[in-house]
């Protein structure tokens, strides 16, 4: 599913962010990936994304060169990944449904199938009973776990997650951990990078 083989990454002032790193994540795996502020997490999250390039070494996702990837296929490419970060980014003058289903509209999958996949991603993560409200409305693990609804709506077979747990308490980190081994045991393979051991 992910392969880095000898990936480096160099910024233009010289900054190594990636040295020659290399590893392998296969279908139904969940792997974290520490470390401190500043070595490199974001940046590995960002090159499977194909937010950015690697100056050397290959990536591959879902048998897909990214270094190799023409731009038309990027956004397909992102498709098949959900992605989780730590301070949500939620749409908060959209109710918590809307949130959802945005990857889907942007997609232009017909309402019906929006409103299905929606219900059923809400239900997944336990707020099917909140699809209406505003996102302000809800406590910082909801607000995580509409997150996570949102990046699994389109049924990727990856989730990156960027400090999912950050900025919550160890039972709403529990909470949210919980729900990323359901995922991993239905086959969807994912990488969680956090700063916790």
């Amino acid at each position: 599913m992910i392969k880095f083989d000898n990936v480096s990454m160099r910024y233009p002032q010289g900054l190594d962010a990636l040295t020659n790193v290399s590893f392998e994540i296969n279908k139904g795996e969940m792997v974290f990936l520490t470390g401190h502020s500043g070595a490199g997490k974001s940046t590995l999250l960002r090159l499977i994304l194909a937010l950015e390039q690697c100056s050397g070494g290959e990536v591959i996702v879902n048998g897909a060169n990214l270094g190799r990837l023409p731009r038309s296929r990027v956004p397909f490419h992102r498709r098949q990944i959900g992605a989780v970060f730590q301070d949500h980014q939620l749409l908060f003058d959209r109710s918590v449904g809307a949130n959802v289903a945005l990857p889907l509209e942007i997609a232009e999958f017909p309402p019906a199938e929006v409103q299905r996949r929606v219900r059923a991603a809400l239900d997944k993560v336990g707020l099917l009973n909140k699809e209406k409200m505003l996102p302000a409305r809800l406590s910082g693990g909801e607000q995580q776990r509409v997150g996570i609804a949102r990046a699994v709506v389109n049924r990727p077979r990856i989730i990156l997650a960027d400090e999912p747990t950050g900025n919550l308490d160890p039972e709403l980190s529990a909470e949210v951990m919980s729900v990323f081994e359901q995922f991993s045991h239905v086959g969807v393979s994912l990488l969680i990078a956090s700063h916790d051991k």
